[in-house]
């Protein structure tokens, strides 16, 4: 049997993770917006963020101890943590407001942030196409926010700031890996979020009207766990090169989400940009999967 054959199935079961991933986040963005005219901000995000907290201590406190809290480089820690904490409160202000098929087409710039950034800070030299899909998938974005045309949106650039942190959080993250494990990782990721957002959360909290809100609310960190969960479970079933490309389907569960709470679908533009963009990691990945 040739090495192709045991190996097939778990790349489907990689790619199936996947898409279970890109089918969650639109959900937990969903509730984000249809909590947003009612509830803070910051209470939306500190739910987020500690919900997803208190499942993972509960998860792996009986088998390490306080021992998974121990790191090797708790100033790349603390950096990752401000950087999960900056991605994820730019987005969902955003998404108060912004259409969430936009969010996510705009959203998809982070790979090609990390491409830009794992020059200076990882010694990655930069390859000619790599920079190709990194000048194409900005151009993508363009399309999708359309500076100076009536239907910009100022808080689409919230989305930008979100992404740059975001990649900035997965450059960290490759840095911190060969000192801390994983779970070690995945912990202090949210630390600085909990402790920050405790502290201001009790000066804007507006308790849930209803159980549909308290749901909605216990919901987020549900959804956020099981999302990275899918995307961790995903990239151990085959090479990041063939895996990525599926959390596209994101794009599909946000049109969807978008629809059944606004009523509205994307415009031309969305869809447009959100193929060059879509087009532009695809190549990036295979042209990348290939050259290694």
């Amino acid at each position: 049997m040739t090495e192709t054959g045991p190996r097939e199935p778990r790349i489907l079961l990689g790619i199936a993770f996947m898409m279970i991933a890109a089918s969650f986040f639109p959900v937990l963005n969903g509730l984000v917006q249809w909590l947003s005219p009612r509830y803070p901000s910051e209470q939306i995000i500190w739910a987020r963020i500690t919900g997803q907290f208190v499942l993972m201590l509960a998860l792996m406190l009986p088998g390490a101890g306080l021992m998974v809290f121990a790191t090797r480089r708790p100033l790349l820690q603390f950096g990752r943590s401000f950087c999960q904490l900056a991605s994820t409160s730019f987005y969902f202000i955003a998404v108060a407001t912004v259409p969430l098929a936009k969010a996510a087409a705009i959203g998809f710039l982070a790979p090609f942030i990390v491409a830009l950034l794992a020059w200076p800070l990882l010694g990655e030299r930069p390859q000619l196409r790599r920079m190709l899909a990194v000048g194409a998938a900005f151009a993508g974005v363009l399309v999708v926010i359309r500076p100076g045309d009536e239907s910009f949106q100022a808080a689409s650039l919230l989305i930008l700031l979100s992404s740059s942190f975001y990649a900035l959080y997965q450059v960290l993250t490759r840095k911190v890996a060969p000192h801390d494990s994983a779970q070690t990782s995945t912990l202090w990721s949210a630390v600085v979020g909990c402790a920050v957002l405790t502290l201001v959360v009790p000066f804007v909290w507006v308790t849930p009207a209803n159980l549909a809100d308290t749901l909605a609310f216990l919901a987020l960190g549900g959804l956020a766990t099981a999302g990275h969960y899918c995307v961790a479970r995903a990239m151990s079933y085959g090479p990041a090169a063939v895996i990525s490309p599926f959390q596209y389907w994101q794009i599909v569960g946000s049109v969807l989400m978008g629809v059944a709470i606004t009523g509205l679908w994307p415009d031309g533009g969305t869809w447009i940009g959100a193929a060059v963009i879509i087009g532009a990691g695809v190549f990036m990945a295979v042209t990348e999967g290939r050259r290694r």
